[in-house]
């Protein structure tokens, strides 16, 4: 595939199996009830694991909500698990992260973001359809889940078999690669 790179200039370059993944991965927000096996959980708890944060201080700790109990609590802190058969819950301990010397810049959220990033490109490569979720009450899964006090609990991924497929719109439109990078030389 010939792909635009910089200003005029084309390179040739293969489409690599992250790229496609990358590429065909979308937010999914519909889930049929099919519970995950132990090793889709496995295998997506070990991606997170790996995940590189800053200077590997490793500031963030992964809960996966597997149980249907525990899946309707989690929907008493946010509308927006989708039915989704599991839910990762990330979180950060501040105090444990990198912090940039020159600003004083702690990198715990963009750790637990990071994390969160190989969550949903593991489900992808499993198969399983996944979305980052932002939007719920920290205090609410702070009480349901008394096992994440001492974190902040940064973002949800609902994970599962993907239901109805209905892609947004908006999925694939990306700024140009010029507006997007420049290459300094």
């Amino acid at each position: 595939m010939a792909f635009k790179l910089f200003g005029k200039k084309r390179v040739q370059i293969p489409e690599s199996y992250f790229l496609t993944l990358a590429k065909e991965r979308y937010s999914c927000r519909t889930f049929k009830d099919t519970p995950l096996t132990e090793e889709q959980v496995a295998q997506i708890l070990e991606a997170a694991r790996v995940a590189p944060t800053a200077a590997n201080k490793q500031p963030v700790h992964v809960w996966a909500v597997t149980q249907p109990e525990a899946l309707s609590k989690l929907k008493e802190a946010t509308p927006y698990t989708y039915g989704a058969p599991a839910v990762f819950m990330v979180g950060c301990k501040p105090e444990r992260a990198w912090v940039r010397k020159y600003d004083g810049k702690n990198g715990a959220e963009v750790d637990a973001a990071i994390v969160g990033t190989h969550i949903m490109l593991a489900a992808s490569a499993l198969g399983l359809g996944n979305v980052w979720v932002g939007s719920f009450d920290p205090a609410k899964v702070k009480e349901c889940f008394p096992e994440t006090d001492g974190y902040e609990v940064v973002a949800l991924f609902p994970v599962g078999t993907p239901g109805l497929i209905t892609i947004s719109p908006n999925h694939g439109k990306r700024q140009s690669m010029e507006e997007f990078a420049t290459v300094i030389r």
